[in-house]
């Protein structure tokens, strides 16, 4: 893990810790075993993935402690939380990380991050317009992807790419 990326976990921790308090809720070795657990993670992830790596990994937690502690997290905004279409909710480590935003391939369902400045532009400008306190928004498309070794694709003609700088 980078340095970021461990000054990212224990910052993690102390809002972790005050939320706990503050809610009077327990501050348990579990909790922070997943949190630590979803903090070393690079990806995306379902409820059973995180789970199955902890049991892996011999820690002794149980699927209901993984999804309470994930609400708890959630909650502190410590982890997002997306619905990407499917039934199944992913999970993604939120503190110290940059508003991105999503492309979703319907054939092998990899999910893709990118950042564009103009998408913030673009909230703040009707934030001032329409008078509304934006304090979060979720932009995601969805299509096929045209990765070679797009798992699942159904056979279709080559798309060609165009340059994101080219309009024509």
């Amino acid at each position: 893990m980078s340095q970021i990326g461990k000054d990212n976990l224990e910052a993690a921790k102390k809002i972790l810790t005050a939320y706990l308090e503050n809610k009077g809720l327990r501050k348990t070795p579990e909790r922070f075993a997943i949190l630590e657990e979803i903090y070393t993670r690079s990806d995306h992830f379902d409820v059973d993935e995180l789970y199955i790596s902890m049991k892996n990994k011999k820690y002794r937690v149980s699927r209901a402690t993984v999804y309470n502690t994930l609400d708890v997290l959630v909650d502190c905004d410590l982890v997002t939380k997306h619905q990407f279409g499917k039934n199944l909710a992913q999970y993604e480590k939120s503190y110290g990380f940059k508003q991105h935003d999503h492309l979703i391939c319907t054939d092998c369902h990899k999910v893709m991050e990118f950042c564009d400045p103009r998408i913030q532009s673009i909230q703040n400008m009707v934030g001032e317009m329409l008078h509304f306190k934006v304090d979060h928004h979720s932009l995601i498309f969805y299509g096929g992807c045209t990765r070679p070794n797009c798992e699942n694709r159904k056979d279709v003609p080559e798309v060609e790419v165009l340059d994101q700088n080219n309009t024509n």
